[in-house]
């Protein structure tokens, strides 16, 4: 037998964290769902000095206040990798997961997005051994060596920036000829002496010895040349993928993926919510995920209320 609540979160983020809040203080029985330790991508985050109320704050420490403030009306945090949802006829949804099932009138769906990969010879070879996606994690192994950076925008900058604190020099490959960052972002950036820029170049391979990374061949697209960038370390961030694999069979996605949703994070499925960088929005920040579970804690309440 699945076990009962009210609504069900899928994803412990801080728009899931945030739903997980406004539903339970609205005296809802909620389950806050995910596979891992709550926070999200916060937890990969050094630093974070655009969250209104702090001026700046470690990643891993707001996910443990976001995480205190969703649990204390009592919402319970369930480990479990999602399957399947499945809708019943009297609109039910069942959440089937690898550690039990779960069932709701509401489902608020909070997974957001994974890095996207580069798709290029020697990245899955030497993932882990000089490939990465998360400074954060894994900075400290490259300490006075040199890393290149693959990408232009947020993402990008900020971990350069925070790598360029640890190594001797960074290297950020670009394919267009200026940054998709923050102002705010590349004016620093550009004030550091340790960071180095190549622009209008692609990634071809990253190469190695066999054992670890030794570099990038990178191609420049204006002049069609290609060359070697020497690096110790590859770090890249080149966009996200939606975590909407369980979601398929929904049909709530557009053609790339994201849930589609109206202004009150309802999908086309009744009690059915998508919140965060799971949506189909222009801005994925973690304001912007707080903002869209307020939305839809409060709107799941609105729709229990109305089918008694």
């Amino acid at each position: 037998m699945a076990k009962e609540y009210d609504v069900i979160v899928i994803g412990a983020g801080p728009g899931g964290m945030t739903a997980a809040l406004y539903a339970s203080r609205a005296n809802l029985k909620v389950a806050l769902l995910d596979r891992g330790v709550y926070g999200g991508n916060m937890n990969n985050t050094a630093e974070i000095e655009n969250y209104p109320g702090f001026a700046s704050i470690m990643g891993p420490e707001l996910s443990e206040k976001m995480f205190q403030g969703a649990t204390q009306f009592g919402a319970e945090f369930v480990y479990g990798t999602v399957e399947d949802v499945e809708v019943k006829e009297d609109g039910t949804k069942l959440v089937k997961t690898d550690s039990g099932d779960l069932s709701a009138p509401v489902v608020i769906i909070a997974t957001g997005s994974v890095s996207r990969k580069l798709g290029v010879p020697g990245e899955e070879e030497y993932s882990g051994r000089g490939v990465s996606y998360c400074a954060v994690c894994d900075g400290a192994f490259y300490k006075g060596r040199e890393v290149v950076v693959i990408g232009g925008g947020d993402s990008a900058v900020e971990e350069g920036m925070y790598l360029a604190n640890l190594t001797s020099k960074v290297k950020v490959v670009h394919r267009r000829d200026q940054l998709r960052a923050q102002k705010i972002l590349q004016e620093r950036a550009f004030k550091n002496d340790k960071i180095d820029f190549t622009w209008d170049t692609v990634v071809e391979e990253i190469l190695g010895d066999g054992q670890k990374v030794t570099g990038v061949k990178v191609l420049n697209k204006k002049t069609g040349e290609t060359s070697v960038i020497d690096a110790s370390g590859v770090f890249i961030y080149v966009g996200s993928t939606p975590m909407t694999e369980p979601f398929q069979n929904l049909g709530i996605t557009d053609e790339h993926g994201w849930i589609v949703t109206n202004d009150k994070m309802e999908t086309k499925v009744s009690g059915i919510y998508a919140i965060g960088d799971v949506r189909q929005k222009q801005l994925r920040q973690i304001t912007t995920a707080v903002g869209d579970g307020g939305i839809a804690g409060q709107e799941a309440f609105n729709y229990i209320e109305s089918h008694k």
